[in-house]
């Protein structure tokens, strides 16, 4: 396999970073107009995770998945971002096995910020039960089996979930801090494969520093990716996912670096 088709954009309409409550914190400047399928395509990324943010798009996703059906694989969200909020109440899990039967780049689904803060009543969002059957049906799609995904986070990490973890094929690991602790990197990685044996795993790259609320360096960024690079070549990992379209467009030296460093490995064997 050649480490470009190791890549993903995590990809939401254009605007939400901007729109989201969170922006007091994190501060993005200027204006996103770069859609998903734009935000690939600039950065050189044949995949991509769609993703629900603040309630859109809305269902039925026909039309958006239309829009990437150039894309090579797809993952769609059951489960959108905290800010949407009615998929704490309904899933999206029956629009995403629909799609599967008419779009064959459909690959599976993900849930985004799934897991509470480590004080909450509850760990998650569904039960254990919900969870574990949401799996089921994934993989029993007629159109063909369907991975499924979950966002887990460095804040997340001494939480006791590991039942919830071992429901999904696939765990991607995001730490939103990265800057002021990339010393962790490797160390918070490697905790997350020793809980999660025998499934797969994939690292999450921000393109704008959310934790701080400013730009990352190019030697930030730069660090993150040869880590997260490194866990690919290890076998621990098998891809990464940058976030994403809705800071893709805003002139920063992350996305210059992220884009000459695809570049130079995209054809390389992994």
């Amino acid at each position: 396999m050649k480490f470009r088709d190791r890549l993903w954009l995590w990809g939401q309409n254009a605007g939400s970073h901007h729109n989201a409550a969170g922006n007091q914190r994190w501060k993005l400047p200027g204006e996103n107009r770069m859609e998903p399928l734009e935000g690939a395509q600039f950065l050189g990324i044949p995949n991509m995770c769609r993703v629900v943010m603040c309630n859109l798009p809305k269902p039925p996703f026909d039309d958006e998945a239309e829009k990437l059906h150039s894309m090579r694989r797809i993952i769609w969200s059951a489960i959108g971002d905290s800010g949407s909020v009615r998929n704490d109440d309904t899933t999206d899990l029956d629009e995403v096995l629909r799609l599967a039967e008419k779009f064959p780049n459909i690959t599976g689904a993900i849930l985004d910020d799934f897991f509470r803060s480590p004080v909450a009543p509850t760990p998650a969002r569904l039960s254990l039960p919900a969870v574990q059957a949401m799996a089921d049906a994934l993989h029993a799609c007629p159109a063909r089996r369907l991975d499924f995904s979950v966002v887990f986070y460095k804040r997340q990490l001494p939480m006791a979930v590991d039942d919830y973890l071992h429901c999904f094929d696939i765990v991607t690991y995001w730490n939103m801090m990265a800057p002021a602790e990339l010393d962790d990197l490797s160390r918070d990685f490697d905790a997350v494969v020793a809980r999660t044996p025998g499934q797969r795993r994939m690292n999450g790259c921000y393109l704008w520093n959310y934790g701080e609320g400013k730009p990352l360096t190019r030697k930030q960024i730069e660090t993150e990716c040869e880590t997260y690079r490194s866990h690919i070549l290890a076998g621990t990992s098998e891809g990464i996912i940058f976030c994403s379209n809705c800071c893709a467009d805003l002139g920063t030296e992350a996305v210059d670096f992220v884009r000459e460093w695809i570049e130079q490995y995209a054809d390389d064997e992994c």
